[in-house]
């Protein structure tokens, strides 16, 4: 009778969970147990002493460290070194960035229009994505060679004057850039495909009944519109793949000639492992982890808004 009065009272009447529905959360409780943990252990803490170094100025095999704060921040943001490697990596980026995505899905679309060989196209553009760069450096300093190098056989042949594309400041990182969109389209291209596989055939004959049988209007008003999640998982996987260049750099240049390749991570190698700078290479840390943030939370949210889900 109480409780009866207290519902017609307008107090809350909170029913008790079942045991079943307890026994389902424990397990759940259980089962994602072990990913927490992992999660917490090989992401949440290493990130947590990231910052925490950060805010010292800690060097390998000294003993003492003191804090302080901000210090570290501020002068990574009054120095021109930094600078010139932000700007360095947002030009690769740049490049390598929209090169890779419109060669993949301009690839993707032709191998998907083919009727034959297209499980060795897919194998051979995505061979690129399983090599070893630290393995094919060495293919990549023949083909760029000054002296006997393939692409400055072709320019001799044609008339023009041989490039030293590793050692020279202006063109070592596009050199770079252009290995990045070599490991890139292949990868991208597999997305493509995937994309372009899950598009439903009814649409391209309601499509061609109304007149775009194919060719560039068939794209516009039907796969481009269909590839759109597909789209934005790719550009926000590439941006992130470009900004995190490393490897390229150092197995080639080593952040030269004359520091035109240094991008942010290798400077961030650089100072905490070469220069033994681990406070220093802490913040670069931090603040290369909040920028790639912060650019796919920003890309995702400008993007969502034009991307169809079916």
């Amino acid at each position: 009778m109480s409780t009866v009065l207290s519902a017609q009272a307008g107090a809350p009447v909170t029913a008790k969970p079942s045991a079943r529905v307890i026994a389902q959360r424990r397990a759940g409780i259980w089962l994602a147990a072990p990913a927490a943990l992992l999660l917490f252990l090989l992401v949440l803490l290493p990130s947590s002493a990231v910052l925490l170094l950060s805010l010292t100025d800690y060097q390998l095999g000294l003993g003492e460290s003191r804090f302080v704060g901000a210090d570290n921040y501020a002068a990574l943001v009054s120095d021109p070194a930094f600078r010139q490697s932000l700007l360095r990596t947002a030009i690769y980026v740049a490049t390598v960035a929209p090169v890779s995505i419109g060669l993949g899905l301009i690839f993707a679309l032709k191998i998907e229009a083919r009727t034959t060989l297209k499980a060795w196209y897919r194998t051979a553009f995505f061979l690129p994505v399983t090599a070893t760069l630290v393995a094919m450096a060495t293919a990549w300093e023949v083909l760029y060679h000054p002296t006997f190098g393939l692409l400055n056989t072709v320019l001799a042949l044609a008339g023009f004057q041989k490039v030293r594309f590793l050692a020279d400041p202006g063109t070592a990182l596009f050199a770079v850039a252009a290995i990045g969109v070599w490991k890139q389209v292949g990868f991208n291209l597999i997305l493509f495909l995937a994309g372009l596989s899950t598009i439903p055939r009814d649409l391209y004959e309601a499509a061609s009944i109304d007149g775009a049988d194919g060719g560039w209007r068939r794209f516009l008003l039907v796969s481009w519109p269909m590839l759109g999640p597909v789209t934005l998982f790719i550009v926000v996987i590439t941006l992130i793949r470009a900004v995190s260049e490393f490897e390229t750099v150092a197995v080639l240049t080593d952040g030269g000639p004359v520091g035109s390749t240094r991008v942010i991570l290798f400077m961030l190698y650089e100072e905490a492992f070469r220069y033994l700078k681990i406070g220093t290479g802490s913040a670069i840390a931090v603040m290369f982890l909040v920028c790639v943030a912060l650019l796919t939370l920003l890309q995702m949210r400008l993007a969502e808004k034009k991307v169809h889900y079916v």
